[in-house]
């Protein structure tokens, strides 16, 4: 298989990207040497990065889960000297004046002194809760100034659930409010205390510095609140009789001691309990215990802040952790995260595998069996029945996950897609039964199972037990018009009333001349007539089906039938391209001087490919059906234009194209019943109703551009595209089925 490499920051524009041939066993350190020769960078200097992780060596491509045509993103990896020891820095010398600075001393205060009532401002927030000074301090370096003290203070018990101890800066301090206004002192133009909710207003919240704007009516009193360094405007005070005056600071030796001190209400911060200190709660206390007791030892999840005593923790906590803290419920168990750097976590039963394994080190993966699928076909869903839209009879893939990603036959590995409680959606055709026998259109199919597969990474083997009619085979025969039988089977007399089978055909069948020269091709839709078991040519029972083809297009090997180019995954014929280049190249070098090789004789394939798009006689050519009703949807007649351009690159590009310009805005599919607004937007008219169903607007908007649509009754009959419709069925078989 083959993956991407870009590195955009290369000089060389031909090296930016660049195509590498891998395996799914190929190790990490492997791939950089193959880098290396690509775009000329050491292994030492290369960061990879695949859809956000870090490759690093020691892991292998298959333990991150890599596909076909993956992106890898190649960058720089910078080289910084070390700084020698002996060498001093800028920013040790600033660490160890900020280390003096931090030592505290004792101090005093001209306008405060320890015990007394003061109102501290949480700089958060910039709500004022009442406190009381434990202790002042002052830098060792500093001058004995106001500005320079650090004030130690302590909440009053009514102020909060918990005590708040905290260092604080003069500014953030001031004597305690303790006169309130009566109605008529208050005047517009004043600052003064007031109590302030500021998620809800209407209820008791905290206290906040209020500069009063306008006095509205009797008690309506509306102003500015001042919430740390900023404010918020047009706000109505409710507890207008709780208005506070703001007291300055004042010389100690000038002030009155004796005043009457009024306790302030705030907000419940427990509705269990309604912060009765006394009473047990894991609500407020801790959640093992339910106690409030020393709660300088309560630590609190920084995830669903739960409190907890750290001597109930199990096991428990010496002291109070200074980085985050989660309780075992919100823990994320770090043993599933990958840091930067790391490798993956690599499951018990990959790692097993891989060393009980007697092939570990048989190179796998390399070719296109195992790559997987890279997108998906979300038109339809997993179980859907018939044909599929946009992929018509006679199309052709070069390997089988094309024709997974088309949506035709989705199983990488199995020949049945079905389910036992439903029916069969499709099967392939390869021949890989001997029993089996192609007449074209009709033809003998051999059910699955019946042989021993457990052996190695084997994808067939010859019959060794007798098959059961169940699974698979179940789902296959309840296609059949006729009532289930799991013994002798059934034979259905209106065949055509059967439910239909996509049909794969492989070109390594054998002794079949309607087989495809190369890779797999769809040849439409196919009924069960009749199913039965029989002795097999092994020796072992088997159940045999007889289908029938039912489908109104052209079979692909008759003569009037459509001729399609290959299908091709995205990024192959680059890569073979690639690959082929590189053989000439060392070709060229073995060689020597004697013969010089001529390049520009030289077709590559994608060369080739595009010359047989141009010289192929049943080039595509839009039928005047369709012609005309692209003309007469002349809301996206400047969409057309682009679309029409595409029509000489063949009819799957076409198709690709006009998918790609009529995607719903909304579901990002094909759109279904469509719906042009007056903007030039088109979407699905399910996804336009859907949009605005629980809306109240009396009015719709466009969900792209926001223009207004008018009324919303009549919505979908004035702005229904049904020239759109009517292209949209044309092109694409099996439309409107989703």
């Amino acid at each position: 298989m083959h993956i991407r490499i870009k590195a955009s920051w290369h000089e060389s524009k031909d090296k930016r990207e660049c195509f590498i041939r891998v395996s799914k066993t190929t190790s990490i350190e492997e791939l950089r040497m193959l880098i290396k020769k690509n775009i000329d960078l050491d292994p030492e200097l290369q960061r990879l990065f695949y859809k956000g992780k870090e490759l690093v060596n020691g892991l292998i491509l298959n333990d991150y889960l890599m596909k076909i045509n993956d992106v890898i993103i190649v960058t720089k990896r910078m080289i910084i000297e070390p700084v020698p020891k002996n060498v001093s820095t800028g920013a040790t010398n600033a660490k160890d004046e900020s280390a003096v600075e931090k030592l505290l001393i004792e101090s005093v205060s001209k306008y405060y002194k320890i015990g007394d009532l003061v109102d501290v401002r949480l700089p958060d927030s910039g709500a004022w809760y009442e406190a009381t000074i434990k202790k002042i301090f002052k830098k060792s370096s500093s001058a004995n100034d106001p500005e320079s003290l650090i004030f130690q203070v302590i909440s009053e018990n009514h102020a909060s659930a918990f005590p708040i101890e905290e260092d604080t800066s003069f500014e953030n301090i001031r004597p305690r409010s303790y006169y309130i206004y009566k109605y008529e002192e208050i005047k517009p133009g004043m600052k003064v205390l007031a109590n302030y909710n500021i998620d809800t207003p209407k209820e008791r919240g905290l206290w906040y510095d209020f500069y009063i704007s306008e006095m509205t009516g009797p008690k309506q009193v509306t102003g500015t609140v001042f919430v740390g360094e900023g404010n918020i405007t047009d706000c109505h005070i409710k507890f207008t009789q709780e208005l506070m005056r703001i007291e300055s600071p004042s010389l100690i030796d000038d002030r009155n001691d004796k005043l009457p001190m009024v306790k302030r209400k705030y907000p419940i911060y427990c509705n269990e309990c309604r912060d009765n200190k006394n009473k047990s709660c894991k609500s407020c206390g801790c959640k093992i215990c339910a106690g409030k007791r020393d709660p300088h030892k309560l630590i609190i999840c920084d995830e669903c802040e739960t409190a907890y005593h750290i001597y109930c923790l199990q096991p428990p906590l010496e002291i109070v952790p200074d980085d985050d803290w989660y309780c075992i419920e919100c823990k994320t168990d770090d043993s599933q995260i990958v840091k930067a750097g790391e490798k993956v976590k690599v499951s018990r039963k990959h790692l097993s595998s891989r060393k009980n394994s007697s092939s570990a080190k048989q190179v796998w993966g390399q070719g296109m069996a195992c790559v997987g699928v890279n997108k998906i076909n979300d038109r339809v869903k997993r179980n859907h029945v018939g044909p599929v839209p946009g992929v018509e009879v006679g199309f052709c893939w070069k390997h089988r996950a094309g024709v997974s990603e088309y949506g035709i036959h989705r199983p990488l590995v199995a020949g049945i897609h079905g389910r036992q409680s439903e029916c069969a959606y499709s099967l392939v055709l390869s021949g890989g039964y001997e029993d089996d026998k192609d007449d074209g259109f009709e033809f003998l199919y051999t059910g699955s199972g019946g042989r021993d597969l457990s052996e190695g990474n084997k994808r067939t083997d010859k019959q060794c037990c007798d098959q059961k009619l169940t699974l698979c085979n179940k789902a296959l025969a309840l296609n059949c018009n006729a009532q289930f039988d799991d013994q002798n089977g059934a034979e259905a007399e209106d065949w055509k009333s059967g439910k239909p089978v996509r049909v794969v055909r492989n070109c390594k069948m054998k002794d079949s001349k309607y087989a495809p020269e190369d890779g797999y091709r769809y040849d439409g839709i196919y009924k069960v007539v009749k199913y039965y078991p029989e002795l097999g040519k092994a020796g072992y029972r088997i159940w045999r089906y007889l289908l029938r083809r039912d489908d109104p297009s052209p079979a692909p090997w008759e003569p009037n039938a459509p001729r399609f180019d290959i299908i091709y995954q995205d990024g192959y014929l680059e890569s073979q391209e690639a690959n082929s280049d590189k053989k000439l190249n060392n070709k060229s070098l073995n060689q020597g001087k004697k013969r010089k090789l001529n390049n520009t004789n030289t077709n590559s394939l994608l060369t080739l490919f595009h010359k047989k798009q141009k010289t192929n006689d049943n080039l595509f050519k839009l039928d005047p059906t369709v012609s005309m009703a692209i003309d007469r949807d002349v809301a996206n007649k400047h969409l057309w234009i682009e679309c029409l351009k595409i029509v000489e690159q063949g009819k799957i590009q076409f198709l690709k194209a006009v998918e790609e310009t009529f995607k719903c805005i909304i579901c990002f599919s094909l759109i279904l019943k469509p719906v042009t607004l007056e903007c030039g937007h088109t979407l699905c008219e399910k996804c336009l109703k859907d949009m605005y169903k629980h809306s109240s607007m009396p009015e719709y908007q466009c969900p792209c551009c926001r223009m207004s649509l008018g009324n919303k009754n009549d919505l979908h009959v004035r702005f229904k595209n049904l020239h759109l419709e009517e292209v949209l069925n044309l092109l694409f078989v099996g439309y409107g089925t989703k």
